[in-house]
């Protein structure tokens, strides 16, 4: 679970279309806290938009909006997308708080 994944395979877990406002921090090149939400959230990660380009295997830093969760998370993948800058991929590696999903959920 430590180990960085590089390549991409079948999706262990089903996303579930969620919005959560999300503050995420981090970004090397540009400083600063971005504030956006998600696209779709799973009890280990989610799919957050952006107005910054992230590099795969960067490391963020994601806070929910309300402060109950915290995670440092690992870029998994970062697309194009026409209506807001890019999707980012990511996979939380240091979850604290409680994530709006639980793993009995996306089961």
């Amino acid at each position: 679970m430590g180990i960085p994944k590089n390549s991409v395979g079948p999706r262990r877990e089903t996303r579930i279309p969620m919005e959560v406002g999300v503050h995420i921090t981090g970004h090397p090149a540009l400083p600063g806290t971005e504030t956006t939400f998600t696209e779709n959230v799973s009890p280990h990660g989610a799919r957050v938009l952006s107005t910054r380009r992230w590099n795969i295997n960067d490391r963020l830093t994601i806070s929910t909006l309300t402060g109950a969760f915290r995670a440092i998370a690992r870029v998994a993948y970062c697309q194009t997308t026409p209506q807001s800058g890019f999707a980012v991929g990511l996979e939380f590696v240091e979850p604290s708080g409680n994530w709006v999903v639980a793993e009995s959920c996306a089961t």
